[in-house]
């Protein structure tokens, strides 16, 4: 049974790659072809891929082609712009072929990216309608952990930046270099693609934070800490410590003082609780210690001192400090954003991720962007948790693909752009063997871009899969009742 569930859920999501990342590219391609038709030009071929084609069909004078390389695709227009050393020859010379107008051009390149919008906002307004699974975490933009330390890249570990700075827990991060933080992804967003330094090199990021009803301006230091690379202050977000499941062992601490399942633990030796990470380190430094747990449960506040126990929990015989919480619950919402509201954050997250590319002051490089493999393995993952985070993520692609096509690059919609209004304002055309030799440069070297992030896309891929099948340590069922009879008072 379980698989006939793997192979199904497989298969799902396969169909999802298929039908949202190749929709994308092909809505993209639709756009250009259907405006090339309206504008009467001369269409050759319309192909999803690069590279020789797997199988095609003729109809109306207009080969369909679905190729090698799964790259993007392409609508052959000769009297846009001269591709044929990437497109293909045309049946056509381009000589033979009678000359457009500058707004026939514009309006042909610009398509593609207008319908990828729109397919964007279709796709954000059915994610309004039926809302967008998320937790209360990825809502928060409050501070609900600190760690101690972080690894930089030379792999030393030092003191977090926001331990060193002295950010709190209970912190709300209000805005980072200026940009305006709603909820955990923006706050990441923002420190990643940040680009503050100071004159001899070292990176910063100012932070706007709410601190007891009291706005404090802070100036902070990241480091690039983890595998990706990115920077990293050593925050995590705050959230409910909410039990969801405690251990059957009768003689737990947390059983014998009547804890339930939804009980929320609001506090521990009278500090306040911010997330399930900061208790369990809590704990940790307070084996075989009695602690004063406070308690909501319901519209009820109660009180109970207990002693925690230290228990093995492997079958090595390793040791660790617990009360008998066997997990917390992380409590899952559905919220509707406004289609509009979506397309503004996915516009906003695009430009300062290129802005970020461009600047050498950040630390965000060409290694960290995905190709094709990069997508469709994001939408496999999102496409077996909730479909709906695969639409989201849909949505962002296109965006994505609208913004990146109109980059004023050569062989790029944007490039075609930038040929024809130079050539509008010079009032003659640019020489065909310059505007041919700078496409196929540029080709190249998109190409090799394409190879290069798609072959990483593949090594983490493979990585994730290594590390999924990495033996695991084989954890045991806590035995609390050989540490004592633990204490337990109830206020």
């Amino acid at each position: 049974m379980p698989i006939i569930q793997q192979l199904f859920s497989s298969t799902w999501s396969i169909i999802m790659i298929i039908l949202l990342f190749g929709g994308s590219i092909f809505i993209h391609e639709l756009g250009h072809f259907l405006a090339a038709k309206k504008r009467g030009l001369q269409i050759d071929r319309f192909s999803i891929g690069f590279g020789p084609k797997l199988f095609s069909w003729n109809r109306d004078g207009v080969e369909y082609r679905i190729s090698l390389l799964p790259f993007g695709g392409y609508v052959a227009l000769p009297q846009l712009a001269d591709m044929k050393g990437i497109e293909g020859q045309s049946e056509l010379s381009v000589n033979e072929l009678p000359p457009i107008n500058y707004a026939s051009k514009m309006i042909v390149s610009v398509m593609g990216a207008v319908f990828n919008v729109i397919f964007a906002l279709i796709l954000a307004t059915v994610i309004w309608l039926i809302g967008y699974p998320t937790n209360v975490a990825e809502t928060s933009h409050t501070i609900g952990y600190i760690v101690d330390e972080i690894q930089t890249e030379n792999g030393n570990f030092i003191e977090s930046p926001a331990k060193r700075e002295g950010l709190q827990l209970g912190d709300t991060i209000l805005k980072i270099d200026g940009v305006k933080i709603e909820n955990w992804s923006q706050l990441s967003q923002a420190l990643i693609s940040g680009s503050g330094r100071t004159d001899d090199g070292r990176r910063t990021a100012e932070l706007e934070i709410e601190r007891n009803g009291e706005i404090i301006q802070k100036l902070i230091y990241p480091e690039i800490s983890g595998d990706t690379k990115f920077r990293q202050i050593g925050i995590a977000p705050a959230l409910p410590v909410v039990i969801n499941e405690l251990f059957l062992d009768p003689s737990s601490p947390a059983n014998l003082a009547s804890l339930q399942q939804y009980d929320e633990l609001v506090s521990v030796d009278s500090i306040k609780l911010h997330s399930p990470t900061q208790f369990r380190e809590y704990i940790l430094n307070n084996a075989d210690k009695e602690i004063e747990l406070g308690i909501k449960r319901g519209n009820e506040l109660l009180s109970k001192k207990i002693t925690v126990a230290t228990v093995k929990i492997t079958t090595a015989g390793d040791e660790t400090a617990s009360i008998g919480i066997k997990s917390f619950f992380y409590q899952k919402t559905e919220i509707n954003p406004s289609p509009l509201k979506q397309i503004e954050q996915h516009i906003t997250s695009t430009v300062s991720t290129l802005s970020a590319l461009i600047n050498p002051k950040s630390d965000v490089g060409i290694q960290h962007m995905s190709g094709p493999p990069g997508i469709a393995r994001i939408l496999y993952v999102t496409s077996q948790i909730d479909y709906r985070i695969a639409l989201w993520f849909t949505v962002l692609i296109n965006i994505n693909l609208a913004i990146f096509n109109l980059l004023p690059i050569p062989v790029l919609d944007g490039g075609h752009m930038a040929f024809a209004t130079i050539a509008k304002i010079r009032r003659k055309p640019l020489p065909i063997n310059f505007v041919a030799s700078v496409q196929g440069t540029f080709m190249i070297l998109l190409f090799g871009l394409m190879i290069y992030v798609s072959s990483n896309d593949i090594s983490r891929w493979v990585g994730d899969s290594k590390a999924s099948n990495a033996t695991q340590i084989e954890y045991i069922e806590p035995n609390f009742s050989v540490t004592g009879e633990p204490k337990v008072e109830a206020e």
